[in-house]
């Protein structure tokens, strides 16, 4: 029996795919061929030499495990594989997500179950290849046989293309390897497309000329992907609060125009999409991101300060010390101890979106005469894991956040986060989206004005959990405006009116958007910059 047990393991994580979605019955009617060489390879040997190659093969077969494991967690969380070179990084970031959601404790927990599974597997690996092999050094005649039998079916299958023959392990491991090439070379090319800015040398004078006297506020909003507004479990409600906002702004004299842009990421890595909007630079991974914040490209907040305007960062979810904001060069900039937060936390959000929006109101923009400011604000009522939301509140009830302690300001709070249904987490998003979105409506509702713009929009699409796999990367942005000449500046973009983009919307990559938007509200494009893409 353990035998047999053994001989499972080996073939389940030959043939296992990376994926969960492709985890079905399917997935293991395959020879994996290098199970065959490896076993040719144990009965030509003898001895001593036999058994530190069994060893290996174990080791390595439980590595080649805990990649497929990764990038099934990956693939779940972030809709792509994981990454061996750049991606251990993360592995900090899952921590901290883990214990703003279900407590210190239970992180230290899943860490230490983590890292127990993992030396489990590398065991269980190498006792199971080696118990194979004594049994086919006792009868190796009769082994020899069986693998002939299986190398016959598998060239069969090979020849006239039947996926038997086809495990994908041999491609797996081929991918992995090659990211470190791939990584050697992004660096060279990343550095080659920082280095090619148009506006680089273009002085105050002449950035942003159209936008003078404005606030203008750069909202992210949390997980709000293209599902949100298309896919039918969402559309409906999330829609109801888009067009209900449109109506409701138009009644204070504020329009909308609305598109589509292509985020880097999916499912997390929220910081790489805000790289991408601000610095007109593709960076859809960590090594990008480092090499940007070491560089000195100018990024959107950067064009406006060097314009005049007083640039903030509001960062409610930055629990430590965040160091981009020296590249991205705040004049001010609250964290989420600085923004003095009284009241509990929404397992990961440290508060509501309408408490940031308050509190950034209060400190920024309610003082009579003051300069035109610059905020980056990203709102985080949304991030996963979409259970606890609060509740929409009077802006004047909002005060330190202590209010938020009263059951009746919070809409759902379930107690336990980790055993919910896949149906109770997309409700869970969807109500989230629909709560943030609606602090930033009732927000330029309450407050918005004449000098006020305000764009607004997705980091990335939620988790495959929430879209399924292979969703795309599409998120909304909105811009909203109550000047008139604002939005005539952006009618050639071809957006769709209101705040919810149609199906058709103009789709533009995430990382055109500062080029455009820096031609669009300057006096001119700068001489010798290229044309801007056609939105797809």
């Amino acid at each position: 029996m353990t035998t047999v047990a053994a001989g499972l393991l080996v073939f389940a994580v030959l043939v296992a795919p990376n994926r969960l979605d492709q985890l079905g019955p399917a997935a293991f009617l395959r020879i994996p061929v290098e199970g065959l060489v490896a076993a040719a390879l144990l009965l030509v040997l003898r001895g001593a030499a036999r058994r530190a190659v069994a060893v290996l093969c174990g080791v390595a077969l439980g590595l080649l495990a805990v990649v497929k494991l990764l990038d099934m967690g990956m693939s779940a969380s972030l809709a792509r594989p994981f990454d061996l070179v750049l991606d251990w990084v993360l592995l900090d970031d899952a921590y901290g997500f883990v214990r703003d959601s279900v407590g210190r404790a239970g992180a230290v927990g899943a860490i230490v179950a983590l890292v127990a599974a993992v030396a489990a597997l590398l065991v269980l690996t190498t006792r199971s290849v080696l118990r194979l092999t004594r049994l086919v050094a006792r009868h190796d005649r009769r082994a020899v046989r069986v693998l002939a039998g299986c190398a016959a079916v598998w060239v069969a299958g090979a020849t006239i293309g039947v996926p038997v023959a086809d495990s994908g392990t041999s491609r797996l491991v081929g991918q992995h390897v090659g990211q470190v090439g791939a990584g050697l070379r992004d660096r060279e090319a990343f550095a080659a497309e920082a280095a090619a800015d148009a506006f680089r040398d273009t002085p105050g004078d002449e950035l942003l000329t159209a936008l003078r006297g404005k606030d203008v506020i750069v909202a992210f909003v949390e997980s709000y992907g293209r599902d949100a507004v298309q896919d039918p479990e969402f559309a409906p409600q999330v829609g109801a609060v888009l067009d209900g906002g449109t109506r409701r702004l138009a009644e204070r004299g504020f329009s909308a125009r609305s598109g589509f842009l292509t985020s880097p990421t999916a499912g997390g890595g929220s910081w790489l999409a805000h790289d991408t909007l601000l610095s007109g630079l593709w960076v859809d991974n960590q090594q990008r991101h480092l090499s940007l914040l070491a560089g000195d490209r100018l990024t959107l907040n950067g064009a406006f300060r060097r314009a005049g305007w007083q640039t903030v960062g509001v960062m409610p979810a930055a629990t430590q010390p965040w160091p981009e904001k020296s590249f991205f060069g705040f004049d001010r900039y609250h964290d989420a101890a600085g923004l003095d937060y009284r009241g509990p936390k929404f397992n990961y959000a440290p508060m509501p979106d309408q408490y940031t929006l308050a509190t950034f109101q209060r400190r920024e923009r309610a003082t009579p005469g003051h300069a035109p400011i610059m905020a980056e604000i990203p709102l985080i009522s949304s991030h996963s894991p979409w259970a606890a939301i609060p509740r929409m509140l009077d802006w004047d009830h909002v005060g330190d956040g202590s209010i938020y302690r009263r059951p009746t300001s919070v809409a759902v709070n379930p107690k336990d986060v980790v055993g919910r249904s896949a149906t109770e987490v997309r409700t869970g998003y969807r109500r989230s989206i629909e709560y943030s979105l609606n602090s930033l409506i009732s927000y330029v509702e309450t407050y918005g004005d004449d000098d006020l713009v305000l764009v607004f929009l997705g980091d990335h699409q939620p988790a495959p959990v929430v879209t399924g796999e292979d969703a795309g990367r599409d998120v909304p942005i909105t811009i909203v405006a109550h000047d008139p000449a604002v939005l005539a500046r952006v009618a050639a973009w071809g957006w769709d009116e209101g705040l919810r983009p149609g199906p058709s919307a103009p789709v533009w990559r995430m990382d055109t958007f500062r080029d455009r938007f820096l031609r669009t509200f300057g006096p001119q494009p700068p001489a010798g910059a290229a044309a801007p893409p056609s939105p797809r």
